[in-house]
């Protein structure tokens, strides 16, 4: 600690002795040091084999389609069809393993209706891997 110029000796020290205060702080960080557990535990990473082994791929699912046409005209992979063969068609692929998939395209100009029976089945027949294909004819903006 350094003396003040010009000030008297038996003057009081208007400065605060921090050294107690700094000696407190550094016991109590050494206690929290040595009070934190070890962190012993570890992730379990499953890694792979390191020799590839030689899997057999299986076929790509086979794909039926449902055209609706602008004529109310509902066809199977190009075949016309009604909607009473549609549901016969519909419950063979859901009895396959694996279940085929089943992409539905609807014209653009096909009464909303028809298209809403076509669906009925589909969805009363119980299909699971099925998607909307066509879509971009409904695109506001053309590419």
């Amino acid at each position: 600690m350094g003396f003040a110029a010009g000030r008297d000796e038996n003057e009081p020290v208007g400065e605060m002795n921090t050294t107690p205060l700094i000696d407190v702080m550094l016991v109590l960080l050494v206690m929290f040091i040595i009070t934190i557990p070890l962190q012993s535990h570890s992730v379990k990473v499953d890694l792979p084999d390191p020799k590839p082994t030689l899997q057999v791929q299986a076929p790509p699912p086979e794909i039926n389609k449902i055209v609706v046409r602008a004529d109310g005209v509902v066809t199977w992979n190009g075949s016309a069809i009604d909607l009473a063969t549609l549901r016969q068609y519909l419950d063979a692929s859901v009895a396959m393993t694996p279940e085929p998939e089943l992409h539905v395209q609807p014209d653009a100009s096909a009464r909303y209706d028809k298209v809403d029976q076509v669906l009925a089945v589909i969805k009363k027949a119980g299909i699971t891997k099925m998607g909307f294909v066509g879509n971009e004819q409904y695109a506001a903006f053309p590419k």
